[in-house]
């Protein structure tokens, strides 16, 4: 359905072409822990932006670093003291993403809060395509595209930008166009600084700050908006095991939101049917592997006790039916992503995805099982952030 509708259905624009000179006032906030191989580069770069330097601050956040973050920091903040304002956190604060937001929500000045990850490069008038949106006072979210900026360095690389092609330029693209629930994705975007405030801010013992915020703004009635155009470029994982923990760090934070929302999102009188319906199947998305998971060990054990038993040829057409429109819907979105990015090439690299699927569904699982266990023994996730590999670079690329 999201295939069909990209191709051939209406697409919802964004906010881009306002010519507004009221603009907000912004405030980017950056959370950093350890990353002295990306800062300046983000830095660098928010520094080319085009927005109006009198409507802006910077707020890099030195997550408790160890290594020369908060250095560097002080150095762009010496010699930019009215735009990059630094806010040091210590070792006595709780660590992680969501309560570092927390602290900066606390000294932000701009009525729009804009993040990105540390290793985001963000192009110099992306800024002004996230903000224009809040010039519409039912938005109270955007979320723009991540664009892998590394592709070439190996095969994890080329298969994590496959997953982004086909999660943004389709499946964020159509949910927008269907007016179901876009999602925000914890970078490269905004929100009001009030709604998060009126929402409680972030719960720090949720591990995926962004789904939350996406799930809680539509409950209480609030929109997101998503703006296609809005391109970041990112750094993508570049080692297995980086990409593995990546990933069951997601499907924990995911599935703690699914647990905690589920039911409001059902009741929530702000919300279509059409709305509630995707509600659901995003919130279950991580689900879905350890399901599978449970279901092909399952069915392995039962061949071997002789007790699995073909059912005719009805069950083969079933479960090739199933396999067409069910499994197979990735495959679609990113062929077609990559048909619109006018990068056809990539497809040849569609049947190795196939590993892909194992890999994912095998830590989306693990992923899955923690959360159970946070549930069950009340346990607080400790935040772990990805480790970085990019150091120094060209952002003249990203203008």
């Amino acid at each position: 359905m999201f295939t069909l509708n990209r191709a051939f259905g209406e697409q919802r624009l964004g906010y881009q072409d306002i010519i507004d000179s009221d603009l907000p006032y912004v405030s980017v906030l950056i959370p950093m822990h350890n990353e002295e191989k990306v800062a300046e580069n983000v830095l660098n770069a928010l520094l080319n932006t085009d927005y109006p330097k009198d409507r802006i601050e910077i707020i890099p956040i030195d997550d408790n670093s160890t290594d020369r973050t908060r250095e560097i920091l002080e150095d762009y903040s010496s010699k930019y003291p009215h735009l990059i304002k630094p806010l040091y956190r210590g070792s006595y604060l709780p660590r992680g993403k969501p309560s570092a937001l927390n602290d900066a929500l606390k000294v932000a000045e701009g009525e729009i809060i804009i993040v990105f990850d540390a290793d985001y490069i963000p192009p110099k008038g992306i800024i002004r395509d996230l903000a224009v949106s809040f010039l519409d006072p039912e938005v109270g979210v955007v979320m723009g595209r991540a664009v892998p900026l590394n592709i070439s360095k190996n095969l994890l690389t080329r298969l994590f930008d496959l997953e982004r092609i086909g999660g943004y330029q389709v499946d964020q693209q159509a949910r927008y166009n269907l007016k179901l629930i876009p999602q925000f994705g914890g970078t490269v975007g905004g929100f009001r600084k009030e709604l998060i405030l009126k929402l409680g801010g972030f719960n720090p013992k949720i591990l995926a700050e962004d789904t939350e915020l996406t799930i809680k703004a539509y409950i209480n009635g609030v929109k997101v908006c998503y703006t296609n155009r809005a391109e970041c470029y990112e750094e993508a994982p570049e080692t297995w095991e980086v990409r593995a923990k990546q990933i069951r760090r997601w499907s924990r934070g995911h599935n703690q939101v699914m647990f905690r929302y589920l039911l409001p999102l059902i009741k929530s009188p702000y919300l279509s049917l059409r709305e509630k319906v995707d509600g659901v199947f995003l919130l279950c998305v991580y689900l879905i592997s350890p399901l599978f998971l449970i279901g092909l060990v399952d069915s392995i054990v039962l061949f071997f006790l002789g007790e699995m038993q073909i059912l005719g040829s009805s069950f083969f057409i079933f479960l090739s039916a199933y396999n067409t429109f069910g499994n197979f819907a990735p495959f679609y979105e990113i062929g077609l992503g990559a048909l619109l990015d006018g990068a056809t090439y990539r497809i040849f690299l569609l049947p190795l995805l196939l590993f892909n699927f194992f890999f994912n569904m095998w830590y989306s699982s693990l992923g899955f099982f923690d959360s159970v266990l946070d549930l069950i023994t009340r346990r607080d996730p400790v935040w772990h952030k990805t480790e970085r590999f990019r150091n120094g670079g060209d952002v003249n690329c990203c203008s």
